[in-house]
């Protein structure tokens, strides 16, 4: 957790770049899955498991891990080609995306993917899941910190308040939430659904240690997350703002794209345009 160099950064996005390139090639010949939230949440995946995460790919039921909960399992193209890239199964079976037989479903399976925390699709429920293991893990006195990945659409669903307010009571400081707040969600604008305002006010006030961040700024990131694991009040929240489709000009912002798969030509073209960062 150390301040991150120059060059770590440097490492950082390209590793970010290649994990976006898998993305958009899962999407293209699964010919369905979401793209925005895979795309715009790619750095966050990327420092976690190349840079914060305590956790081991050959040994991924290491007993001691940290653990990453996928709450806003529709997004878990980002999760698969960050784990292929960290070395925890082949990058070539991420081409099985969505396909029968494969074990990439199209949310999360622990059963078919056991180095899986949960199994996840329905929104709200994640952040639940990772109090059970935050609380587990108080009371067995571990070290473990417990990470969960929600998006700012699932703040909809009442049983997330819920949750938000059984993490304060247990003051759950091995817990951190990262907040997906790209502003879009299926329907639209998340503000033009159900408008949720400030989140990170409404969080404070729910007594959790709040901070906001650049999604993309990978400094900015890591400090936040090292702010957070020193914070040993009760639990952290981190919202990220992000833009949804990161990395794609074309497609940024653009709420069409939260459940949408680019077609051959679209694939090409984005492809292209995230080559030509680092040639």
């Amino acid at each position: 957790m150390e301040n991150l160099t120059d060059e770590e950064i440097k490492k950082l996005k390209i590793k970010a770049n290649e994990i976006r390139k898998s993305i958009i090639r899962m999407l293209r010949d699964a010919g369905s899955g979401h793209t925005a939230g895979s795309l715009g949440m790619t750095d966050i995946f990327t420092i976690l498991y190349f840079h914060t995460l305590k956790h081991d790919p050959k040994n991924p039921l290491w007993i001691n891990r940290d653990r990453l909960i996928l709450s806003n399992g529709h997004i878990c193209p980002v999760l698969y080609a960050t784990l292929a890239h960290a070395g925890y199964f082949p990058t070539e079976e991420l081409q099985t995306l969505r396909k029968f037989g494969s074990r990439l479903q199209g949310h999360p399976h622990s059963e078919y993917l056991p180095f899986m925390e949960t199994s996840s699709g329905p929104l709200g429920s994640g952040l639940s899941q990772a109090i059970g293991m935050a609380i587990i893990d108080k009371i067995y006195g571990g070290d473990k910190t417990i990470y969960a990945i929600l998006s700012d659409g699932e703040h909809d669903e009442g049983n997330t308040w819920e949750a938000i307010m059984l993490a304060n009571k247990e003051k759950l400081s091995n817990l951190i939430v990262i907040v997906d707040r790209n502003n879009i969600q299926i329907g639209g604008n998340t503000e033009r659904v159900m408008p949720l305002g400030d989140l990170g006010e409404k969080y404070k006030t729910f007594g959790w240690n709040t901070q906001n961040v650049n999604g993309h700024d990978f400094w900015e990131i890591n400090n936040a997350i090292f702010k957070a694991k020193k914070n040993k009040s009760g639990p952290s929240v981190i919202i990220a703002h992000t833009i949804p489709s990161k990395g794609v000009k074309a497609w940024e912002n653009d709420f069409r794209w939260h459940g949408k798969a680019p077609s051959k030509e679209e694939a090409e073209m984005a492809l292209k345009e995230l080559q030509n960062l680092y040639d």
